[in-house]
């Protein structure tokens, strides 16, 4: 098993880095998606149902997938010898990081929720906020592999 992912190295990463890009765009649309529905859809109409489907396939189709592969992919990463020092601060500052990219992702799926029980009590101004969340977070990751702080 070693061997096989020293071997596989450059294509196990390169497909971590397609499923974090992936992952991203959802993480950065979805909250947008909640900003536009609650300030311009009025409960109950064609168009408040529109958004429901487009943000239930936006967390189900690609948000939960890329999410799934990222971790697969940066869990074989980390298993890859000589890649993780585990000593230094960087691997643990990420993985606090996609612990609550991955905690913010499962709020957003709650907040979905609401709004199909009509029961959202966020404003826009709220969601605008929460958008800043995964930002913040990517910055942080970057961060700490590239730099290593």
């Amino acid at each position: 098993m070693t061997y096989l992912l020293i071997d596989w190295y450059a294509w196990i990463k390169a497909f971590h880095v397609i499923s974090v890009v992936a992952w991203m765009a959802g993480l950065f649309y979805l909250p947008r998606l909640f900003v536009y529905h609650v300030e311009q859809v009025p409960a109950g109409s064609p168009t408040d149902i529109m958004f429901q489907t487009m943000e239930r396939r936006l967390l189900k189709g690609i948000m939960a997938p890329a999410s799934v592969a990222t971790w697969l992919f940066g869990l074989a990463l980390v298993m890859t010898p000589n890649i993780v020092d585990w000593s230094d601060i960087w691997p643990w500052t990420k993985a606090f990081s996609v612990i609550a990219m991955t905690w913010f992702q499962h709020w957003l799926g709650t907040r979905r929720k609401d709004f199909m029980a009509g029961t959202n009590r966020l404003t826009g101004r709220q969601y605008r906020q929460m958008n800043e969340v995964p930002t913040l977070l990517l910055i942080v990751i970057v961060l700490s592999v590239i730099v290593k702080f």
